[in-house]
């Protein structure tokens, strides 16, 4: 019989998840420092392949060991496309045209299109009414930020602005690729190492062909720092958060935390990078962050049932 996960979290669950979220809103600083030195796919590559070597290297410590039968490799290939390789490249790119805390506001939308992709390539998550509602918004949120930028062209930040959708939607299609993963009995863990090392296989080839980076000159000590940080932290020790969390609170409450990365990124954006957002960014933030809390519905049940036994 599978641990009851508790769905309403305590004093420890909101510290993993107030963590994870400074952790994950702290890698679009650290790229932020580094897209001043070194390539995107460099960037990505670094990111992966230190995750992958620590991840490898901790696989033991769980009592684990990575499957090798062709089905496994395959998925975890496929995995580490949707959500490593193609989303961690387009994060990176786009913010070589957007700021830090901008590109994470649109990467909140993720769970917006992943409600839509779940409903068309899923037979037991469809679109609920409440849930039209709450993706409503959150294009509505988006619509609204990226109208503001239409007037530079796609040369502007609009193309940053598009690659960062790119990524949420990449991101959405991971997330139900990766659903199989516990069908197949491999644990969370494990889909995490495969991921990040077949992501790594699979973006040496590009680095090599597009970025040649030993003809680069030696990135800054702040740059090789960033690129620590983002492999360490925002990589391995993320995962590491990440699947505590599902473990204890489930997949719903995981949503929050997409509500609260905007706020680390911004914060140190502002702070660190002399980064700045209008009053129309945070306009279209709030949108999707009411989206958000449609999907997960929690809020407006309780607004309904408060509003009943009154």
């Amino acid at each position: 019989m599978n641990a009851r996960v508790n769905l309403t979290m305590g004093p420890v669950e909101w510290g993993i998840l107030i963590l994870l979220s400074a952790v994950w809103g702290g890698s679009f600083f650290f790229v932020g420092v580094a897209v001043a030195d070194v390539p995107p796919l460099t960037i990505v590559l670094v990111r992966v392949g230190l995750a992958a070597l620590v991840m490898q290297m901790a696989l033991p410590l769980f009592g684990l060991r990575m499957p090798t039968d062709w089905k496994a490799l395959r998925a975890f290939l496929i995995m580490g496309f949707l959500n490593n390789a193609v989303p961690f490249s387009l994060i990176v790119f786009g913010q070589t045209r957007i700021a830090s805390g901008l590109a994470s506001i649109f990467l909140a939308a993720t769970p917006i299109f992943g409600v839509l992709v779940a409903h068309f390539m899923t037979d037991d998550e469809r679109i609920k009414p409440l849930r039209v509602l709450g993706v409503a918004f959150g294009f509505a949120g988006v619509a609204l930020m990226v109208g503001e930028d239409l007037s530079g062209g796609i040369e502007g930040t609009l193309l940053g602005q598009i690659a960062l959708l790119g990524a949420a939607l990449s991101y959405a299609f991971g997330g139900v690729f990766g659903r199989r993963f516990k069908g197949m009995g491999i644990e969370p863990v494990q889909t995490a190492t495969g991921q990040v090392t077949a992501s790594t296989l699979l973006l040496i080839p590009a680095v090599i062909l597009v970025d040649r980076p030993w003809t680069l000159p030696m990135p800054s000590t702040g740059t090789i720092a960033s690129l620590a940080g983002l492999a360490l932290l925002c990589t391995s020790f993320a995962y590491i958060l990440y699947f505590e969390l599902l473990k204890r609170a489930g997949a719903m409450n995981l949503l929050l935390v997409t509500l609260l990365v905007p706020v680390s990124a911004i914060l140190l954006g502002v702070l660190f990078l002399n980064e700045s957002l209008s009053a129309m960014h945070l306009v279209g933030m709030a949108l999707i962050a009411t989206g958000l809390l449609a999907i997960d519905g929690r809020v407006f049940r309780k607004i309904t049932a408060a509003r009943e036994i009154s």
